[in-house]
């Protein structure tokens, strides 16, 4: 698969930098396909507290990243992650969000296998990201879809909260 170490590490780095984006699309995506609008909004108003939050400590802190740049804490990477990884946990439930957090800790570990960020900035992107999320996002009330698993059966659930 890859010849080298290097090619490896550039392989990480990679698919955090598309997965960075992937999951706040897909967060967004998740509520315009369900026409959940207050959703949409929540998840703008998470946004834009996280890059508000996030940017003004890069400016503020002058913190070097691991390979002698600048602009090191927090992580935007892993801010913008985790608040799109926190919005589906809390808007569609844990079902979706386990994944979602997942892809938001691969996000973060690709950072620092890059030498992007040190441990402390993907952990204070992180709960810069969750935080804002947290504050703005309440369940969503609408029709949930989720697989069924059983002994003998599978298949998808249609639910409504009431």
């Amino acid at each position: 698969m890859f010849s080298n170490s290097a090619e490896a590490k550039d392989g990480i780095e990679t698919a955090g930098e598309i997965l960075r984006f992937a999951l706040p699309a897909a967060a967004a995506g998740a509520a315009l396909a369900t026409g959940d609008t207050e959703g949409l909004v929540q998840f703008s108003k998470s946004g834009a507290v996280t890059l508000g939050v996030t940017y003004g400590l890069k400016y503020a802190i002058d913190a070097e990243r691991p390979n002698g740049d600048d602009h090191s804490f927090p992580s935007s990477h892993a801010s913008t992650s985790f608040a799109a990884a926190e919005f589906i946990r809390g808007r569609y439930g844990w079902s979706y969000g386990i994944p979602a957090y997942a892809v938001a800790a691969f996000v973060a570990y690709s950072r620092i296998e890059s030498k992007q960020h040190h441990t402390r900035d993907v952990v204070a992107g992180a709960v810069i990201g969750i935080g804002s999320s947290y504050l703005f996002t309440s369940p969503y009330n609408g029709w949930q879809i989720a697989p069924q698993v059983g002994s003998s059966f599978y298949g998808v659930g249609l639910s409504r909260a009431l």
